[in-house]
């Protein structure tokens, strides 16, 4: 094809994908598919020298909406240059810091919101607006202060304007979407819709949050010459922000960002990468600004978690409590790593909400190692068609039972896949750890040698085994070894491999130490059960139903007949700990995170992510952040190793 014919096609279809973005807040494609091609028109524009006066390099932002007063920015909002790989971080690295004599960078998260920039006068909020083109933006005042927790009054009391992101947090989006008619297609969306609507009831039902990371314009610039005196004018000031700065070299800064990218998915926001700045704010004068983007700064940009794709079917998966998932086979797409086929949905209420259908393209998400999910419907066609609820098991054929948005089988005996489910569950690592039975095995063990419930595992023999095929002395020996294996195991595993509905990995932990033994927790009424974190009315009716069923009691029973050996938690130590809440900032040489936190609390410590006034201590390791800044500022007793074991000891 033609290069100039190519780019005329692309700088068309890049504008129209980012009107439905910025300015609808109706994103048609995926962030990473808009990235390829905005990387292919950047390709082809260097090539060959053809820049359209409408072409997406030239300019970045949203349209104005009619409803909202326009305002001028006092001085021009950049976007960011990105890079996708470490080589290229590197490269960006060495060259500023050779060449400016540059040191130390900090490196912040790239927040997946709304820019927002807000403006103060003697302490007080005078305005906020969106980023619009970066020269005219958005008058959101009314709508920044639906938002409870930012603040309409700062400490500093002279002119200035700081800047951040409007988002709406992973959680609360999914609180939102359980209750909600029409649910939100993403956290970034949800953020932009209500910010940029008129009616201020929308940015109060969606409780969102707004992290600011930088100062546009302040009266007396001396006393934020630095990135980090920034950060900290932002806490200081009482705006939200993410616990994630570090100062580093260039090495550091590389490892940092690993660091950042391996949890990701833990956090609470959607973050699409990290933001590194020369830290030293004179320096940065002296390195400029392109036409787009400041040279003292640049985004790194993770894998994408997020893309879209076509739905060509959906099968229905039968759980282990007899509930049907529904599972969009979908065209492949290269996620996180892995080509992805499949994509889950909650229940067919989910598919009615989101308006799947098939041959309609969608936004699905993968994290770690689940199986994607499909977050929203980005466009229907003409061959788009309903997905038809069914009305009998796939697998059995017994009438399905509908229960609110869920349709279930009521085959608990002799489903197959609701047999299948539970077993796997049983196996899993986090269960009762038996290794080497996965799905294909589990499906020979019931065809084959008529195991129905997790109890005949532990009566299965060398010589039944034997008859499987690709089943050697081997095989066989390592699964049985595993099998017998299992019969010791900790109380939360056995809780959490009985697969009681709504009951996970947590409140299984949760479950074992408030029980010193399984009959008591059998006996455990439903108002007893919510008292216990984390255990509201739903999962206090789904334990105390699990115990009531003759079925599930025999089984257990059965369990322990078999050789299950329950080990029960300790009895938690009195200590300088106990009933205390303790934070963890740091590394250490002598614990990992975990094995940290397990010991505090066994000590009776409930540890927590974030500092507050409510912190009793903080144990720092080496290369403690922000946290031991707040610590410090909020007088909060902090412990270095020694003490902790001094501690610990008394």
């Amino acid at each position: 094809m033609d290069k100039k014919l190519r780019i005329n096609e692309l700088v068309k279809e890049i504008n129209e994908h980012s009107y439905n973005y910025y300015t609808l807040d109706n994103p048609t494609i995926s962030d990473a598919d808009w990235d390829k091609l905005l990387d292919e028109l950047v390709s082809l524009e260097k090539e060959t020298g053809y820049i359209l006066p409408n072409s997406p390099t030239q300019n970045v932002g949203a349209t104005i909406l009619k409803g909202f007063k326009k305002v001028k920015h006092s001085q021009k909002l950049y976007s960011l240059d990105k890079c996708n790989t470490e080589e290229e971080l590197r490269s960006w690295l060495q060259n500023i810091s050779s060449k400016f004599k540059v040191d130390q960078f900090s490196v912040e998260v790239k927040y997946d919101g709304l820019r927002i920039v807000a403006l103060y006068e003697n302490g007080e909020l005078i305005q906020a607006s969106t980023r619009g083109n970066g020269i005219v933006g958005e008058d959101v005042t009314a709508q920044v202060k639906m938002i409870n927790s930012f603040p309409k009054v700062i400490n500093y009391k002279k002119h200035v304007i700081v800047m951040g992101e409007a988002m709406m947090r992973n959680s609360v989006l999914e609180a939102y979407n359980r209750q909600a008619d029409e649910p939100l297609k993403n956290a970034r969306n949800a953020a932009a819709g209500a910010i940029r609507n008129l009616d201020l009831s929308v940015v109060k039902d969606r409780n969102l949050n707004a992290y600011m990371y930088d100062i546009l314009e302040i009266e007396e610039p001396e006393i934020v010459d630095t990135q980090e005196k920034v950060h900290d004018f932002i806490i200081n000031n009482g705006f939200d922000y993410w616990d994630i700065f570090a100062l580093c070299d260039v090495n550091a800064t590389v490892e940092k960002i690993k660091e950042i990218d391996n949890i990701k998915n833990d956090l609470d926001i959607c973050i699409d990468g990290a933001v590194i700045k020369v830290n030293d704010i004179e320096s940065r004068e002296a390195i400029g600004y392109t036409n787009k983007f400041p040279k003292w700064a640049i985004a790194y940009k993770f894998e994408a978690q997020e893309k879209t794709s076509k739905v060509r079917d959906i099968v229905w998966q039968v759980g282990r409590t007899g509930r049907l998932t529904p599972i969009a086979e979908i065209d492949p797409v290269e996620l996180a790593g892995a080509e992805v086929k499949r994509a889950t949905l909650n229940n067919y209420g989910d598919i009615k909400r989101k308006d799947v259908k098939i041959n309609s393209t969608v936004f699905i998400r993968r994290s770690n190692e689940v199986i994607p999910e499909i977050l929203s419907v980005a466009q229907h066609f003409e061959d788009s068609i309903d997905v038809v609820k069914p009305t009998h098991c796939p697998y059995c054929n017994a009438e399905l039972v509908e229960d609110g948005a869920n349709l279930f089988c009521p085959n608990k005996d002799n489903c197959i896949s609701r047999l299948s489910q539970q077993l796997i569950h049983f196996c899993s690592r986090n269960a009762m750890d038996i290794e080497g039975i996965r799905s294909k095995i589990v499906e020979q063990l019931i065809d084959e040698l008529d195991v129905n419930s997790p109890v005949d595992l532990y009566y299965l023999t060398k010589e039944e085994l034997l008859t499987l095929d690709n089943f050697k002395d081997t095989k066989s020996n390592n699964i049985l070894d595993s099998i017998e294996a299992s019969k010791d195991c900790d109380f939360a595993n056995f809780i959490y491999a009985l697969g009681i509905e709504n009951v996970g990995q947590k409140t299984s932990f949760e479950l074992a130490k408030n029980y010193n033994s399984l009959e008591e927790l059998m006996n455990a009424n439903i108002d007893e059960l919510m008292q216990i974190e984390d255990v509201g009315q739903v999962v206090a009716e789904s334990i105390y139903d699990y115990f009531k069923n003759d079925h599930n009691v025999n089984m257990v029973n059965a369990l322990i007949s078999a050789g299950v050996n329950i080990k029960y938690p300790k009895p938690i130590e009195e200590s300088a700990f106990t009933g205390k809440t303790v934070v963890i900032t740091g590394s250490f040489t002598e614990y990992s995170r975990n094995e940290l936190t397990d010991l505090l609390q066994s000590k009776g410590a409930k540890v927590s992510s974030a500092v507050s006034k409510n912190t009793d201590f903080v144990i720092a390791g080496e290369n403690a952040g922000s946290k031991y800044d707040k610590a410090v500022s909020l007088g909060i007793k902090i412990l270095d190793i020694e003490e902790l074991n001094n501690l610990l000891k008394s």
